[in-house]
């Protein structure tokens, strides 16, 4: 490098650190710009990722809650407990929408999608008991529309309402519903046990034919769906095939075990199946 070019390169580098220090300069007004945003939009994560705990956090005690159908005389007071449960989920998923309102979701999208998933999960569980059938994408995100009151400007008008309804909608993913779903599969193995353990026999074949239709049903979509349906389609299959075991000990030793005693039979059956291996 001769001389004139390293005195060209200082007076670059002098100009650059005087456009820094000068406060009027448009490179630093740039970057206070491109900092506000990048603040702005961590701060916006941060709250999705609290909504998203909180979310999480009740959708399993909703779940806990359904567990106890299986012990109790009258159910339909559990299920509307777990609904009441679930209307203030959906409060907090509407908190979701108004952060994301005018946001590219998928921006976010890794924020909140644990609280989804759970949720689905948890939405699925209730319909299942309720319905014996599984729930579509189309029937939760149909609950998921909210209304939100602004201030409204009367401009002169006696007449003009103090406040404006707005509605807010929002839309589970194919990609949340279907993890959601397949989380669903290992709480139904666990109501399988505790059906069994409470004299009920009839349970655990219809929850066997349900799991296996929805284990067909991920074994069409294959490799074409998210990275995360298949590492969990491997605990899908482990769930069925506890169920699967379970049916097969009643239809072949029913009779001979008491049934008081078939739910530590089957907990100490599933806990020798081999974790590696799933069902073909």
């Amino acid at each position: 490098m001769n001389k004139r070019e390293g005195e060209g390169c200082l007076r670059k580098n002098a100009d650059v650190l005087q456009d820094r220090d000068n406060p009027s300069s448009p490179v630093t007004a740039a970057f206070k710009v491109f900092q506000q945003e990048l603040d702005t939009k961590h701060d916006k994560y941060e709250r999705l990722v609290k909504i998203s705990r909180d979310i999480t956090i009740e959708s399993k005690r909703t779940i806990f809650l359904l567990h106890r159908v299986t012990s109790v005389p009258n159910a339909e007071e559990i299920l509307n407990d777990a609904d009441a449960k679930l209307d203030a989920v959906r409060q907090k998923i509407g908190q979701i929408a108004e952060e994301l309102r005018g946001e590219d979701i998928f921006q976010f999208h890794r924020a909140f999608t644990p609280g989804l998933q759970e949720y689905v999960e948890a939405v699925s569980f209730l319909h299942y008991i309720r319905h014996r059938s599984l729930i579509s994408l189309e029937e939760i995100n149909a609950r998921l529309v909210f209304m939100r009151t602004e201030k409204v400007d009367p401009k002169g008008s006696a007449d003009a309402l103090p406040a404006g309804a707005q509605v807010l909608t929002f839309q589970v993913t194919p990609s949340d519903y279907l993890l959601g779903v397949a989380d669903l599969t290992g709480e139904l193995m666990r109501m399988c046990i505790s059906s069994v353990g409470n004299g009920d026999i009839d349970t655990p074949f219809q929850l066997s034919q349900f799991l296996r239709q929805i284990h067909d049903g991920f074994s069409y979509i294959g490799n074409t769906g998210p990275y995360e349906v298949s590492k969990k389609l491997h605990t899908l299959r482990q769930s069925l095939g506890k169920v699967e075991d379970a049916c097969y000990t009643l239809r072949v030793r029913g009779s001979e075990i008491p049934k008081h005693m078939l739910a530590d039979v089957f907990s100490s059956r599933t806990a020798l199946i081999d974790p590696e291996e799933g069902v073909v």
